[in-house]
């Protein structure tokens, strides 16, 4: 039986391989575009904005949703999300626009990291920190159960949540803005367990974030590479470990932490010994896997996007974010750049083509739940 198996195993592969080097470089771009989500300027959907190239051209797989403009005013609904019927028409028109299954994605964590806010007209959310201290996890599937039904209501089908990262004071992106339910590992993987049924519940599918766990950190990789190889504890892949096992990860985003316990050299996001090492090969994992915003400073003041591109791919990353909404500033020609790029490393030789149809693989299976 056992040779059977890895006789089919191996003739799988076999026609896998055959199947990506007769891969035409249009269907290439297909595939590489779907594999970005991406971020647009704007609270409405009109001729001009850039928005709708990236759905009927490059026919990106996700669109990702900001309340504020970062590259902008910075003020308070400059970019995507200024009201509760705006947002259902922003949603519906991105999805007529697409015709595919689409991914409509935000961080709605609750606390400081919610872009539907009650400003905007929307209910409000305690933070992870807030309702982790109650101890009560029905008290955490009912707020997550609110907060995931206003979601559906306005059409988004991905939360970037829930956070399943340790709690520490010392962290200032994780713990000191309240985004960690605890300190304790197995407290975590409960709460975050009852956020991810909540969402189920109401059609919203999860993301488990930061693997393999950023908060310990004590920087923050917006703004510069952050180092934990002194900090981190194999604790922090508890709530992951629990989750995957529970089959409540829908997917799951990578950290921009480098860990030479781990990795000796490269951080998370861009390390195929963590993402296909750990996460998948080790922990059973095989659900799509995002990463962070890959322009992120922790990335891009030590890679160049096109190198950082083909190191995340190659790791084992699914679907790249690209925010367009950070420091780096606003290019409205990204998307269709960053598709050049992956297309343009395959015919190098940088990137398998079988690895792009393996990303597919995880983001087909995901969109069956669209």
């Amino acid at each position: 039986m056992k040779r059977i198996l890895i006789l089919v195993v191996a003739i799988a592969a076999a026609m896998a391989a055959v199947a990506a080097e007769s891969l035409s470089r249009d269907s290439l771009a297909r595939l590489a575009a779907r594999m970005l989500i991406v971020g647009f300027k704007g609270d409405t959907v009109t001729a001009d904005n850039p928005v709708v190239g990236y759905l009927t051209e490059q026919k990106v797989g996700g669109i990702i949703l900001f309340d504020v403009d970062l590259t902008g005013s910075r003020e308070l609904g400059s970019r995507n999300v200024t009201g509760r019927e705006q947002l259902r028409q922003l949603t519906a028109d991105l999805r007529r626009l697409a015709g595919y299954p689409l991914v409509i994605a935000v961080d709605q964590e609750g606390g400081l990291v919610q872009r539907l806010k009650p400003r905007y007209g929307f209910e409000g959310t305690p933070s992870a920190r807030a309702l982790g201290a109650t101890g009560s996890v029905d008290s955490t599937y009912r707020r997550s159960a609110m907060l995931a039904r206003q979601l559906a209501d306005y059409g988004i089908n991905l939360n970037l949540a829930p956070e399943v990262d340790i709690h520490s004071d010392s962290c200032p992106v994780i713990g000191g803005l309240d985004r960690a339910y605890s300190a304790n590992p197995d407290s975590v993987a409960l709460h975050a367990a009852a956020a991810v049924d909540a969402f189920h519940a109401a059609g919203v599918l999860a993301t488990l974030k930061h693997f393999p766990g950023h908060g310990s950190a004590t920087s923050d990789s917006h703004y510069g590479l952050t180092d934990v190889t002194t900090t981190w504890s194999p604790d922090e892949l508890i709530p992951f470990k629990r989750l995957i096992d529970g089959r409540q990860a829908d997917a799951i985003m990578t950290a921009h932490i480098f860990n030479r316990r781990l990795d000796p050299d490269y951080p998370a996001t861009l390390s195929r010994a963590i993402i296909t090492g750990i996460l998948r090969e080790q922990m059973g994992y095989d659900g799509v896997v995002i990463t962070d915003d890959l322009y992120m400073q922790g990335i891009i003041d030590n890679y160049d996007i096109e190198r950082a591109l083909v190191l995340a791919i190659n790791a084992g990353a699914d679907m790249i974010i690209v925010g367009n909404n950070i420091t780096t500033g606003f290019e409205p020609d990204r998307p269709a750049r960053l598709v050049e790029m992956i297309v343009s490393a395959v015919e190098r030789g940088d990137i398998d083509p079988a690895r792009l149809l393996d990303a597919n693989r995880h983001i087909d299976a995901l969109f069956k739940n669209f």
